[in-house]
């Protein structure tokens, strides 16, 4: 995917470096040495300029677009950022939000993933970039315990699998607990054991850390 982001700051930074192995990324910045910074860390494209400036967008490549994801300081540059975003069709829209105030301005902005201050982890912005199947219940300090629902896929090689041997299936992390199922064609919840098989369409309650969600989730959806 081709994804920009507004912002090098320590966010920025760090999403910049869980996103390049995998995706093209741009990063925005009015700050040339953090530029160079993320360019000779990550070998991310940077550009120094203002993510508000439409020249600067498009220098960005914002038409082609994928992913728009904005955590600039301010909300009033976020918010321009993910109105301009919005405009040149970028199919997702992130921002983080350091006053609730502006929360129903970002809804009508397009932003799809609005993130607080408090609450913001590049996990929560990775999880939603690559496995949008999975959706984020509720979380606790800070990403260290996290509630979150897969719903399997039509197909998918979990179906008929016991969740013992979905547990130690190969990169599947330890320190997840898979602590329901709804059974969607049934329409009744589940309290599994090691022997209660997964079939598809139902979904999977996973309980862990933000991070090893992910890796959950790429096992499970692969």
């Amino acid at each position: 995917m081709y994804i920009v982001i507004a912002g090098a700051g320590v966010v920025g930074r760090n999403l910049t470096k869980r996103l390049t192995e995998n995706h093209d990324v741009v990063v925005i910045d009015l700050d040339r040495e953090m530029c160079e910074r993320v360019y000779s860390q990550y070998g991310a494209v940077s550009i120094c300029g203002n993510a508000t400036n439409i020249n600067v967008l498009k220098e960005s490549g914002i038409q082609r677009c994928d992913i728009a994801v904005g955590v600039m300081r301010n909300d009033a540059d976020n918010l321009a950022f993910a109105l301009l975003a919005k405009n040149y069709n970028a199919q997702q829209i992130m921002v983080r939000m350091r006053d609730p105030e502006y929360k129903s301005a970002y809804k009508l902005a397009g932003a799809t993933t609005i993130a607080g201050v408090m609450d913001l982890l590049v996990e929560e912005f990775v999880l939603d970039i690559e496995q949008p199947d999975i959706r984020k219940v509720y979380s606790l300090s800070g990403g260290k315990a996290e509630i979150s629902v897969l719903t399997v896929p039509k197909g998918s090689w979990c179906d008929g699998k016991s969740i013992s041997e979905i547990v130690k299936t190969k990169g599947f992390p330890e320190h997840i607990l898979i602590s329901g199922i709804f059974d969607q064609q049934e329409d009744r919840l589940i309290i599994p054991h090691g022997n209660t098989k997964v079939k598809e369409l139902s979904q999977l309650f996973l309980v862990g850390r933000s991070d090893n969600i992910t890796k959950a989730a790429k096992v499970l959806l692969k």
